[in-house]
């Protein structure tokens, strides 16, 4: 009876949080210095999807402007960037075996912060607004050809050469980006506060280059969901099942890695999302990837979507979302953790 009512609370949870997540976007595009009704923001959309200029009827002019070209880019990405991080730490932790890892475990994160700081330390500008993020996509991608390249022999990798690797990358990026902030002058606190995340600023370009990048993760990660679950057995067992683990392995964090490039090139370093969002779903519907990863894609947007609103709406001043991310996610990661434990002393 008690295993009949959990899957049936499983089958509705994906419904109830694609919904909440629908009404916390028109509600945040609603919320900022201009104060705008939840009636008014969702007729201002349904305008804009439909183009009945009815809609628009007795609201004011400058409104459509503010919801649909400043608010919504930065709601739409924040949400974006929280169901690709979410995404990543499923992969990680899946195919690590390590249920402390997250998108950040293999150095993705330091070598973005480091790409990124180069083209603030220099004044780069090649590519206007979007020169920095592709320095941060580009030093991430080139960390992951670095960490596959040294946890390598043979042509196999290992969870354990693989984490092994990605310390020993992400301390030699992390002393340079430390070396970068130490000799710049004016642009240190802009280096800073890049590592620190932000949504600030965000354009429907950046909407739609995260959007790709996640779809086309997700479809991925869909795919090969039955593989994972069975590679978290060991590598052992999942050859005997008949699956090339070392080619699910490495396109698998290929995958993940470039979701987490992508989001942390628009998005600067937000953490805690890809650790904590994934465990969380899995105690509420179980270690089957088929179903943790739809579920996580969804948590982790409503958790980066509420914790940018906070910034954006709710605080007298805005300050860093990976500030509040870590600050939420922190003490919450440590109660699920000694959660756990207790479970598996007493249980």
């Amino acid at each position: 009876m008690m295993k009949t009512s959990r899957a049936g609370a499983m089958n509705w949870l994906q419904p109830m949080l694609l919904f909440l997540l629908f009404g916390l976007i028109i509600l945040s595009a609603g919320m900022g210095y201009i104060r705008i009704s939840f009636l008014e923001v969702l007729k201002i959309v349904i305008w804009k999807l439909t183009g009945d200029r009815s809609f628009l009827r007795g609201i004011d002019s400058t409104l459509p402007y503010v919801v649909l070209e400043v608010r919504l880019p930065r709601i739409l990405t924040s949400a974006i960037v929280g169901s690709g991080l979410s995404l990543a730490g499923i992969v990680f932790q899946g195919i690590l075996l390590n249920p402390l890892a997250d998108p950040y475990t293999l150095g993705i994160s330091a070598g973005a912060a480091f790409g990124a700081s180069i083209a603030l330390l220099f004044g780069i500008a090649w590519l206007g607004v979007y020169t920095v993020p592709m320095f941060a996509f580009v030093g991430a991608t080139a960390t992951l050809a670095a960490v596959l390249l040294i946890s390598s022999f043979d042509r196999q990798t290992s969870s354990n050469n693989l984490i092994l690797a990605g310390i020993i990358v992400s301390a030699i990026l992390s002393a340079g980006v430390s070396f970068i902030k130490y000799v710049a002058d004016e642009q240190v606190s802009i280096i800073i506060f890049w590592l620190m995340g932000s949504f600030a600023s965000k354009s429907w370009t950046d909407v739609l280059l995260t959007l790709l990048f996640v779809m086309l993760g997700a479809g991925v990660c869909f795919f090969f969901a039955r593989d994972l679950n069975v590679m978290s057995l060991g590598d052992r067992s999942a050859s005997s099942l008949g699956i090339e683990t070392n080619r699910v392995r490495i396109l698998l964090l290929v995958t993940a890695s470039l979701i987490t490039a992508a989001c942390v090139s628009v998005s600067g370093i937000i953490g805690f999302v890809g650790l904590v969002v994934p465990h969380l779903m899995r105690f509420l519907v179980g270690p089957d990837n088929r179903k943790l990863v739809p579920a996580s894609i969804l948590a982790g947007a409503i958790l980066l979507l509420c914790a940018d609103t906070i910034t954006r709406a709710v605080l007298p001043s805005e300050i860093p979302i990976g500030v509040l991310t870590a600050l939420i996610g922190g003490p919450f990661f440590c109660f699920i953790f000694r959660r756990q434990r207790a479970m598996r002393v007493y249980g």
